[in-house]
């Protein structure tokens, strides 16, 4: 259930976990992107200005946009992130999205860039996790395999998002609420911010142990 945040409790909080994975290695420079859903009744976002870099980032450096077009609220904010189209969707398509978290974590970067390489460009590949026990960590019904899927990274974003409102308009409820962009990153949402960080982590944390997995199959035949 999302509670409501108060527009500079919501600020704070956005730049002190920018900072967070930014000392983590997953937001380096000017990378990755937060948003909150501010008070369902406003219609209202608060997501990370454009081209600042997360190890310094400031509750100043976050822009209030509408929801429904991605726009800033105020005519003088600072430019929204490049990326705001992906959070505007997420936001529209889940009432109960109350946060986003876009990063770009190493091996779930590399496993979105493979599946992409591997796939036939002519459908979303899906990357799928079995059995692990961090599938727990997205609050599934079945935490025994999930698929997650991997969209093209357009050069113009808003194409992105209309992928991802395309892909998961209609469909069945339980599916992890994350994504990956093949040679992009990592996203992952919930109700509030904690939440999104935390499926974010599973999500890389899932990622590394297929890359760890495939490594030692490999070794053990290697003759």
């Amino acid at each position: 259930m999302i509670t409501n945040v108060d527009h500079d409790v919501a600020a704070r909080s956005l730049a002190e976990t920018a900072r967070e994975l930014y000392a983590r290695g997953w937001m380096e420079g000017t990378a990755g992107n937060l948003s909150t859903r501010l008070p369902h009744e406003s219609g209202h976002a608060l997501i990370t200005a454009s081209g600042r870099g997360k190890g310094r980032l400031t509750a100043a450096d976050t822009v209030e946009v509408r929801i429904a077009t991605g726009a800033p609220v105020r005519r003088d904010a600072p430019r929204p992130s490049a990326e705001t189209a992906i959070h505007t969707a997420l936001l529209r398509l889940f009432d109960d999205c109350g946060a986003i978290v876009h990063a770009h974590p190493p091996y779930a970067t590399i496993a979105a860039a493979h599946a992409w390489e591997s796939g036939t460009k002519a459908e979303i590949p899906l990357i799928r996790f079995r059995d692990f026990e961090l599938i727990k960590g997205f609050g599934v019904r079945d935490p025994a395999e999930v698929a997650v899927p991997v969209f093209p990274n357009w050069p113009r974003v808003a194409r992105i998002g209309e992928d991802i409102e395309t892909h998961f308009t209609g469909l069945p409820p339980g599916f992890p609420t994350v994504l990956l962009i093949a040679h992009h990153g990592a996203t992952a949402w919930g109700p509030d911010l904690d939440s999104a960080r935390d499926r974010l982590e599973c999500l890389e944390a899932l990622c590394r142990l297929r890359y760890l997995n495939s490594a030692a199959t490999t070794i053990q035949e290697t003759p």
